[in-house]
């Protein structure tokens, strides 16, 4: 299994301050850096609220595990066959709230890109026609998750792009395929700013990808 290389060049996720195996990493940038598509109020509470609660909750559930505290999270939501029964559930949820919000910042950016450029894009143009083409069916995917969840832009176990949505904390690290981009569609997520509508808020967020993240990821995958 392959770990997911952070933008701040953390290494696993979710080693990066604080206390506990598992710990609550910092914002890649200031709360109100991405506004007016999602607001400072909206990344305080998503981020110090929701997030540090999955992180408290994951530390809880692996605290008699001495083993599983070792393990990177990628690495126990992967595998999830290999986890106690006891705690399998808590770790998948928890764990993959953990994760799946990591990588959902280093999606974003101040400044973001319109498109990706060199071999992303490219990539993207051959699979998907164009890249607005692409847009659309990855807005399709995360507006049309039912209830709670992510929609993933990823590289699957023939290196080929897909695009999925994966219900609550489900990850796409569980079928083999490599995340290089998500859209988190949990209510949490936008529901302060856009109420129900989770397709303006999709929209406005093709404003503050982080496309290089995206274009590394896909680098690294495919090395």
């Amino acid at each position: 299994m392959q770990n997911i290389a952070l933008a701040s060049g953390a290494g696993a996720l979710g080693q990066t301050a604080g206390q506990g195996p598992f710990t609550l990493p910092p914002l890649p940038f200031a709360y109100d850096a991405l506004e007016p598509h999602i607001t400072a109020q909206v990344l305080q509470f998503h981020h110090d609220k929701h997030h540090a609660t999955y992180v408290s909750n994951l530390n809880a559930a692996v605290a008699p595990y001495p083993d599983l505290q070792k393990r990177p999270v990628e690495d126990l939501i992967a595998r999830p066959e290999t986890l106690p029964e006891a705690v399998r559930t808590a770790v998948r949820n928890n764990g993959g709230g953990h994760a799946n919000h990591t990588f959902y910042w280093n999606c974003l950016a101040k400044a973001g890109a319109a498109k990706p450029g060199g071999e992303l894009l490219a990539a993207i143009e051959k699979r998907f026609e164009s890249f607005d083409k692409f847009r659309e069916q990855l807005g399709k995917a995360a507006v049309g998750v039912f209830g709670s969840g992510w929609g993933w832009l990823c590289l699957d176990e023939n290196k080929q792009l897909v695009i999925e949505g994966t219900p609550n904390q489900e990850t796409p690290l569980a079928r083999g395929h490599v995340p290089l981009l998500t859209i988190d569609v949990w209510e949490h997520a936008y529901y302060l700013q856009y109420q129900n509508r989770r397709a303006d808020y999709v929209a406005a967020l093709w404003n503050v990808v982080n496309w290089d993240f995206a274009g590394q990821q896909f680098r690294n995958a495919r090395a």
